[in-house]
């Protein structure tokens, strides 16, 4: 299973959830996946968290902002 970043994810073991921003493949083939949390703990940031890809479970796919479509460029009339 190759996630997509930007993918709303949870452990399977933990039951730590966020969304996935990073993957990382090692020389041998393990994949690592970032996963930053969406709530906040105590009024706090949680830091993010690497796991083994296959122990992550899809929940749905997150908006996470960034640059939309790009509109077809168009010539500027004349001035």
């Amino acid at each position: 299973m190759e996630l997509q970043l930007g993918t709303k994810v949870k452990d399977a073991i933990t039951g730590f959830e966020g969304v996935a921003t990073a993957r990382t493949t090692f020389l041998y083939g393990c994949v690592r996946v970032q996963v930053e949390p969406t709530e906040l703990l105590e009024g706090k940031p949680v830091d993010a968290q690497w796991f083994d890809e296959q122990r992550l479970i899809e929940q749905s796919t997150a908006k996470t902002g960034g640059p939309g479509p790009v509109a077809p460029s168009r010539d500027c009339p004349p001035r």
